[in-house]
């Protein structure tokens, strides 16, 4: 199980949001830079990094910084990034600065198309972001309810060649309420790509519970909150990870 620790920048800064709610934000660093320095020591190997500015804008916001994270950490450490991505051009762009994954999500879900192209132009580079409350698929920096399935979706670009499936539960994201491993294993069994889990991660015991599940496809989950309020020692919980994989 890959532990990812995420970055989210607004305005320059490092911040995590309750349920994606750009008025309930807290702000953990001023150096996000530094930030990611700092989980690659704790031995972070990847991180996930969110231009919440982007993501509603629809355009990158956060470039400068995010040219910056990728520099700090090195090539060995991928980085994969979401927010703002909706054309070819800008995803070029940020393949080329170094980054490993681009995560798409509303652009997908509005203009299935265009993942379509993605896909077929940076094949091994397209994760899926699929953020869902009561298994329906949100879009525009969760602020918008669709009518879409989540499963529905997921096989659908599944069939497009995306690389994986990061899904989220919006309900308990920054809530550090506890994983929905039931949601998060049915999606998992209906798809053959990797899912990543995300959203309310409090606790190892958290941790320990995908663990369990890892067979199902469950490969990665992105930590938030949990890592930046320390109710979740990073080196540690990739540490027992390690061992309940036999690693």
């Amino acid at each position: 199980m890959l532990l990812i620790p995420a970055i989210d920048l607004k305005d320059g800064r490092c911040v995590r949001l309750r349920q994606g709610d750009l008025t309930q934000e807290t702000v953990f660093s001023e150096d996000p830079v530094e930030m990611a320095r700092h989980w690659v020591e704790q031995g972070a190997r990847r991180l996930h990094v969110v231009d919440l500015n982007g993501a509603r804008s629809g355009r990158p916001v956060n470039e400068g910084v995010i040219r910056k994270i990728i520099q700090a950490v090195g090539a060995d450490i991928p980085v994969q990034l979401g927010g703002g991505l909706r054309d070819l051009d800008t995803i070029e762009r940020y393949i080329d600065d170094g980054v490993a994954y681009v995560v798409i999500g509303t652009a997908a879900v509005k203009n299935p198309g265009f993942l379509q192209d993605a896909c077929s132009a940076f094949g091994g580079h397209v994760i899926v972001a699929l953020d869902a409350k009561g298994g329906k698929v949100a879009t525009d920096g969760w602020s918008k309810l669709t009518g879409h399935d989540v499963i529905d979706l997921a096989k659908k670009f599944e069939d497009y060649g995306v690389d994986a499936i990061l899904y989220t539960d919006i309900g308990r994201d920054g809530m550090l309420t506890g994983v929905n491993i039931e949601a998060t294993v049915e999606l998992a069994r209906h798809v053959k790509i990797p899912v990543i889990a995300s959203g309310g991660v409090a606790s190892l015991a958290d941790i320990e519970k995908l663990c369990a599940v890892q067979d199902e496809g469950i490969e990665a989950v992105v930590l938030g909150r949990a890592l930046y309020e320390g109710t979740l020692d990073f080196k540690a919980a990739q540490a027992r990870a390690d061992a309940l994989a036999g690693r």
